[in-house]
C-alpha cells in the first residue's frame, strides 16, 4: 500500500481525478502513482478497477510489469495534462483531434464487452445489461483510465476546465456550479489558506 496520504478526488471527473494523481495541494508535490503499489493504490481508492481484479493481476504480474505499467500510467498522465492545460478554459477545437493519437493507441487495445446478468431486486426487470473487461496482462490498468479520460475530453465542456487558484496548488477541476464561479480545488484546503491569507492581509492595513 501507498505510505503517503489518501488520493484527493476533488474534480467532479474521473478523468481529471487521474491527471490529479501528481498534485502540490499544500506545499510538497505527492505523487500516488510514484511506483508499482501506489498505483494499485491509487486505482482501488478511485474504483477503477475491482479489489478482486487488482489482487488477481498482482498474483500473475511478472517481476518488474506493474513497475512498467506504473510507469506508462505516468506518461500518459503526463501527456494529458499537458492536453487538457493548453485547451483548458475555452471551448475545444475540431483540429485538437490530431493530438489524441496517444489516447486512441491505448483505446484500441481494450477488450470490453458486456453481458446479461440477474437482476437483483426487481422482479419485473429480471435482467441487467453490465459493462466488463479481460484483464489480459498488467498493461490493461491502463486501460479504465483511458476510458475515463476519453470520456472527459469527449462529454466535458473545456470552457468549464479550471485550475485552483491557490498560490502551490497544482490540481484541476470541472466547473460544475450553477454560476460557473468555483475558484478552489476545496474551500478546506485552498480557499480557507485564501481567507486567512485575505484576512492577515487586512489587519496589516489596519495597522
Amino acid at each position: 500500500m501507498s505510505d503517503h496520504a489518501p488520493a484527493i478526488f476533488i474534480a467532479d471527473s474521473r478523468g481529471l481525478d487521474f491527471l490529479n494523481s501528481v498534485a502540490t495541494p499544500v506545499d510538497t508535490e505527492i505523487d500516488w502513482i510514484a511506483d508499482s503499489e501506489g498505483f494499485l493504490d491509487w486505482l482501488a481508492q478511485a474504483k477503477f478497477v475491482a479489489p478482486d481484479v487488482l489482487d488477481g493481476i498482482k498474483a500473475r504480474a511478472t517481476p518488474g510489469e506493474l513497475d512498467r505499467v506504473a510507469g506508462e500510467a505516468r506518461q500518459l498522465r503526463e501527456w494529458c495534462r499537458g492536453f487538457v492545460r493548453k485547451h483548458m478554459g475555452k471551448p475545444l477545437p475540431p483540429n485538437s483531434l490530431r493530438e489524441l493519437d496517444p489516447l486512441n493507441a491505448l483505446l484500441s487495445n481494450d477488450e470490453a464487452f458486456s453481458r446479461i446478468l440477474r437482476h437483483q431486486g426487481q422482479a419485473d426487470r429480471p435482467f441487467q445489461l453490465q459493462a466488463s473487461r479481460r484483464w489480459r496482462s498488467a498493461r490493461s490498468l491502463l486501460l479504465p483510465i483511458g476510458e475515463a479520460l476519453a470520456k472527459f475530453i469527449c462529454e466535458e465542456n473545456f470552457s468549464d476546465v479550471k485550475a485552483c487558484e491557490g498560490t502551490s496548488c497544482t490540481l484541476m477541476f470541472a466547473d460544475h456550479t450553477r454560476r460557473r464561479d468555483r475558484r478552489w480545488c476545496s474551500m478546506a484546503i485552498c480557499g480557507n489558506r485564501a481567507k486567512q491569507a485575505a484576512h492577515r492581509e487586512r489587519l496589516k492595513h489596519k495597522s
